[in-house]
């Protein structure tokens, strides 16, 4: 492998701290009873919610923290299960069941999911990479495209505060 692969290819934590690092986040959520664990983004860093999906397999409702970043209205995160291979649970339940709750620090909200597509992609896509310099390398590292995943509010949904 040449020196400039090396370079490119970015270093990740072993998949065992990642998982580790998200259940102790959820953990510190569910202990606190919601205080800690949601942040709104910034300019320069994205921010968490708590998405509640279907399950596409049992019904049940699951939850997960993600991080997200806002376009108007609407809500969007990248479906990339850590960089490691396969799709999110997450994003496979809102593909069967597209209809869910997310929780952030100022309330809840009703969405519908769905894959951003063409222009819309390209341009979240780009905003992200704003923030997180090595994007399309950890992007790289995956054998098929992530996804950009749109939280739009629901039609005739309100926001609830929390």
């Amino acid at each position: 492998m040449s020196d400039e692969n090396r370079a490119e290819k970015p270093k990740l934590p072993p998949r065992w701290f990642i998982r580790l690092a998200w259940s102790v986040h959820r953990g510190l959520y569910r202990i606190s009873g919601s205080r800690v664990g949601l942040w709104r983004p910034r300019a320069d860093r994205w921010g968490t919610l708590r998405l509640t999906t279907t399950g596409r397999r049992t019904g049940q409702r699951r939850s997960v923290i993600i991080a997200y970043l806002e376009d108007g209205p609407n809500l969007y995160s990248l479906a990339m299960n850590g960089w490691g291979e396969g799709e999110p649970a997450w994003w496979l339940n809102l593909q069967a069941h597209p209809d869910a709750t997310v929780n952030l620090v100022d309330g809840q909200r009703l969405v519908r999911g769905r894959a951003a597509t063409g222009d819309e992609r390209s341009r979240l896509w780009a905003r992200w990479r704003d923030i997180e310099t090595n994007l399309d390398a950890h992007a790289a590292l995956r054998s098929s495209e992530t996804a950009v995943v749109v939280l739009e509010p629901r039609p005739g949904a309100e926001h609830r505060a929390g």
